[in-house]
């Protein structure tokens, strides 16, 4: 039966691998149609157009008003032309030039970041931000997501538990020593053979927990996987496709840590092509909310107050229509940060013990349901 079960898994991981290099071969065949085409258009004298979709998965639109932001629908539509002067013929000049790299990654079957695509061109390029921007264009033009032009990004993410996988011919055994960090691949096509008994999985936005976690041995007591927020998001999404577990995150109780969570729930506004693709929609917040420093009886010691750029932050944040529409409890907990106009750290609930974070926090919420 063993045997059995084996190959089958065996079949089912080659026609994935098929699969891929089919869904490769074709996006290669369409930028090598359109980079050809657009070169016969110049020689002929004609100026080259591109038409291009826009995408808005949020607005700052008011509780009650209706609004027309889709992660599949289109709001508008950019024509970039080449030959005419202005930022579109710049954008489409920049849109060309990363086009012609990704062509020849996928041609090599090679993988780089959007930082080593910015250090090919730095003098016309000028900012990482136009770089970005013009892999999002890409994305638009092919409806592609990232990973699929090759462009990854840079190797950050660290995780740990009850967990083995294959990342090409490597073996990943966190199960061997579920307190040891290893490196969150950046390349999803190069995992395979998923393996878990854990329970569910832990997200935590800064490496400073993830190693009070590791020494504290809280996967030793506890069947999880533990990943830092910097994690490659569609490793996450991944994991919880794979393996069908809760997922739990653990933010400060700042408008930048509810930020960070938001984004991985809804998605990036800059990526909001992709973002239906980059997110984890089920994604649950565990804490540390406002209200657990008074639950929680810290000193005020701990407690900082909002600067003027933290409240205009949250305020930003607040006017999302996402918080109206799906996530209302979140959006409590952020004007009851705003009202008393305090943060504070995951870190200060070492207050109460070194190991209070690890042993109690969140043991208890998890078991007692106390999420949102």
């Amino acid at each position: 039966m063993a045997g059995r079960e084996k190959r089958k898994r065996a079949a089912a991981l080659d026609g994935d691998e098929q699969r891929r290099q089919e869904e490769a071969a074709t996006l290669l065949h369409r930028i090598t149609g359109l980079v050809r085409w657009v070169v016969a258009e110049v020689a002929a004298g004609r100026s080259p157009s591109v038409a291009l979709h826009r995408y808005q998965n949020y607005c700052a639109s008011a509780a009650a008003s209706p609004c027309a932001c889709s992660y599949d629908v289109p709001v508008g539509t950019d024509v970039l032309s080449l030959l005419h002067r202005g930022s579109h013929a710049s954008r489409l000049n920049v849109l060309l030039r990363v086009l012609l790299v990704v062509q020849q990654l996928l041609q090599q079957k090679k993988h780089c970041s959007k930082r080593d695509i910015y250090y090919m061109y730095p003098s016309i390029f000028q900012e990482q931000a136009v770089v970005d921007r013009a892999i999002n264009d890409i994305c638009v033009l092919f409806k592609c997501s990232r990973h699929n032009l090759n462009v990854v990004p840079v190797a950050k993410g660290l995780v740990m538990g009850w967990i083995r996988f294959l990342e090409g011919e490597k073996e990943v055994y966190c199960i061997m020593n579920v307190n040891a960090a290893f490196s969150i691949p950046v390349s999803i096509e190069a995992i395979k053979d998923v393996v878990s008994v854990a329970d569910y999985i832990l997200v935590v936005e800064k490496e400073t927990v993830f190693q009070r976690l590791a020494n504290d041995k809280f996967c030793e007591r506890n069947r999880c996987i533990v990943i830092t927020f910097d994690v490659v998001v569609l490793f996450l999404r991944y994991l919880v496709e794979q393996l069908h577990l809760p997922v739990y995150c653990l933010v400060d109780a700042d408008p930048y840590g509810f930020d960070i969570l938001a984004t991985y729930k809804f998605g990036s506004l800059q990526l909001a092509y992709d973002a239906n693709f980059l997110r984890v929609p089920d994604i649950r917040w565990l804490g540390v909310f406002t209200s657990d420093f008074e639950d929680y009886c810290l000193p005020d010691c701990c407690l900082l107050h909002l600067s003027s750029e933290d409240r205009r932050k949250a305020e930003g944040i607040l006017s999302r229509c996402y918080l109206h529409r799906e996530a209302p409890q979140w959006r409590l907990e952020l004007e009851a940060m705003l009202q008393k106009g305090v943060k504070f750290e995951i870190e200060a609930l070492s207050a109460c013990s070194i190991s209070f974070l690890s042993e109690e926090y969140i043991p208890q919420k998890i078991k007692q349901g106390r999420h949102i």
